[in-house]
């Protein structure tokens, strides 16, 4: 499906436009072409092509052998920036041009998602400097050698050429980010202190390392040695010129950075909210809303995660008690001495993790196995697993997904970080692989870039909520369907669960409230039972990626509410296939839009049955 989907853009956009004459050329040209979805699609790949790292991770055009792209990289400037917000308004006037009365049904709902985005697009540019692009989780530094290992496939002596191309621009890059950075600093955006320290030990650590360690060698050694095509004499010449351009563009490159944080440094300070900002209230507000696609407000949120704290630890502590846990001293002792049980542990050695990996695989095919009766549609795309790179697992997130390829030939990653033995308990890893792979963000995700007859931007529409909400609403329906049967696992899912929630207190607490780093982490380590590693790196994400974090316990919320709601007016009529089929076969989509195809599947069969 996912070939099909391919062939109809790029053969109707590019081969036809060649083949067909006057009217493909109409359809790619036209201010207001026949079909809504032309202008929509013709929109995504227009971005796409003047994007050669997104072209490469898609992964379509290697199909039918083209490949120069991939000895480019994105323009990050702030002039490219501004050429995209004004292509922006471009499309959603050309949007505006198709009458409602002249849309089918699946149109008229691709044209309201467009425009939400796309109205949504006038605030972001508002507040397209109020963030830290450059920072302890993601940013340049540590996006360029993770896409270069993850995403650039390396086959044929000529992709190992177009690699050593990519690696001879990088410094170019790293000057475009230099400009954003700069813009901030005279707006008076500057990254909390501890932000710029963790980049600087980062940065300096990359580069000291022997180059034959490095990330950017060893994963393209590692490429040619896998590949057939390339002989050793080759190979020997490549990794050569990889080690000229290490020295003479990659580690120059990292050099501008660190050398503009360390004169930044002196002018940070330890108020780490999105208050301190200019305009930071209003950002932060407006923040909420693309992630949660609701109008709570910070104290609604804030409101709304206190009372499920408390109502999601009486569970756990209810459990524990089952099982011979002293609760008498409260939750956090309860949870302390869950944890000190070897047990739930693996051995902190490389075949420790290498059993960890192996562990989430079998625990993913063995879901995978047993979803008939609730998913009538499934992802053709495979699922493997992954460590996160061991270079950035110390702050990375504990686990994250990466997306299939658009043709199929890369399948769905999950990324696990193996850095601290003790924040992988066995009892917390179903739940994390049921959220992050099936049938979470896998399911979710690789569906929606599979589906056909739907517009390239809505199977990859970042509505959080939605995609977030599933993922976590994924965690409590393997629960509820037996896949975690040991009251241990389900001590494991409500702490996922309470976790999302504490992280509806925090986020708003550190942006809103005024909370420090440090009362945000002594909160969450008094409510979760989190390893201090953990909650660290959580706070700190928080604080560089305000309101994203709320999206996940407001989108699960909302999605149960939903499927409470067509329970409860379908009776007999409501199955768990039907229900999931509304919410997984139009791809991501706003809250409230989300709540209006679930109303018109309710009555849709409620007309059935009168019939």
């Amino acid at each position: 499906m996912i070939k099909k989907a391919f062939k109809w853009i790029v053969f109707l956009f590019l081969t036809l436009l060649i083949i067909a004459g006057a009217f493909a050329s109409h359809e790619w040209y036209a201010d207001k072409p026949v079909f809504l979805r032309s202008l929509l699609d013709r929109s995504m790949i227009k971005v796409a092509f003047e994007s050669p790292e997104t072209l490469t991770s898609l992964g379509f055009l290697e199909s039918v052998g083209i490949k120069n792209h991939n000895a480019n990289l994105d323009n990050d400037s702030p002039e490219k920036a501004d050429e995209l917000f004004a292509l922006m308004k471009q499309v959603k006037t050309g949007i505006k041009n198709f009458p409602n009365e002249e849309l089918n049904k699946a149109d008229k709902l691709s044209k309201e998602i467009a425009l939400y985005l796309l109205d949504f697009g006038d605030e972001l540019e508002r507040f397209r400097y109020h963030n830290y692009p450059v920072n302890q989780l993601f940013g340049i530094q540590n996006g360029y050698p993770s896409f270069m290992d993850a995403q650039h496939q390396v086959n044929t002596v000529e992709d190992a050429e177009n690699y050593i191309s990519r690696l001879s621009k990088v410094k170019t890059k790293f000057k475009q980010n230099l400009q954003g950075l700069k813009i901030r600093e005279n707006k008076g955006i500057i990254p909390p202190a501890f932000v710029i320290d963790r980049v600087l030990k980062e940065m300096t650590t990359f580069v000291a390392q022997p180059i034959e360690d490095n990330i950017l060698y060893s994963s393209l050694k590692s490429k040619m040695e896998k590949a057939q095509e390339i002989s050793a004499q080759e190979q020997s010449r490549i990794l050569a010129d990889v080690k000229i351009q290490m020295k003479k563009s990659v580690h120059p490159a990292y050099q501008i950075l660190i050398d503009y944080f360390i004169a930044l440094k002196p002018k940070a300070n330890t108020d780490d909210g999105f208050w301190r900002l200019p305009q930071g209230e209003e950002a932060y507000a407006s923040s909420l809303k693309f992630f949660t696609t609701t109008d709570y407000t910070p104290d609604e949120i804030h409101e709304m995660g206190l009372a499920e704290v408390v109502r999601i630890q009486s569970e756990i502590l209810t459990i524990l008690s089952e099982q011979n846990i002293a609760t008498e001293q409260g939750f956090t002792q309860a949870i302390e001495t869950l944890k000190e049980r070897e047990e739930f542990y693996y051995p902190d050695t490389t075949a420790g993790r290498d059993q960890i990996l192996a562990d989430y695989q079998t625990i993913l095919d063995e879901i995978n196995a047993g979803l008939d009766l609730a998913f009538r549609i499934r992802p053709k795309a495979g699922m493997k697993v992954r460590r996160i790179p061991e270079f950035k697992e110390k702050t990375a997130p504990g686990a994250y997904y990466q997306q299939p390829s658009i043709d199929g030939s890369r399948p769905g990653m999950f990324f696990a970080n193996l850095y601290d033995i003790k924040a992988t308990p066995k009892y917390s890893m179903r739940t994390l692989a049921y959220h992050e792979g099936i049938p979470g963000h896998h399911f979710q995700i690789a569906i929606a870039m599979e589906l056909e007859g739907m517009p390239l931007f809505r199977r990859m529409s970042p509505f959080t909520a939605y995609t977030e909400g599933w993922a976590l609403y994924a965690e409590y329906l393997a629960w509820e369907l037996g896949f975690e049967s040991d009251p241990f696992d389900n001590i494991g899912r409500l702490q996922a669960e309470l976790f999302r929630a504490v992280r509806l207190v925090v986020d708003t607490g550190l942006h809103h409230k005024r909370w420090t780093r440090e009362e945000s982490i002594q909160y969450m380590l008094a409510n979760t039972g989190m390893a201090l590693t953990d909650v660290t790196s959580e706070i700190e994400r928080y604080i560089v990626m305000p309101g994203q974090a709320t999206s996940y316990k407001v989108g699960m919320m909302k999605i149960l509410a939903l499927r409470e709601k067509a329970k409860k007016a379908l009776g007999k009529q409501f199955t768990l296939r039907d229900f999931h089929d509304v919410v997984l076969k139009n791809g991501a989509v706003p809250l409230n839009i989300l709540e209006r195809l679930v109303n018109q599947y309710i009555e849709r069969l409620q007309k059935i049955a009168k019939s």
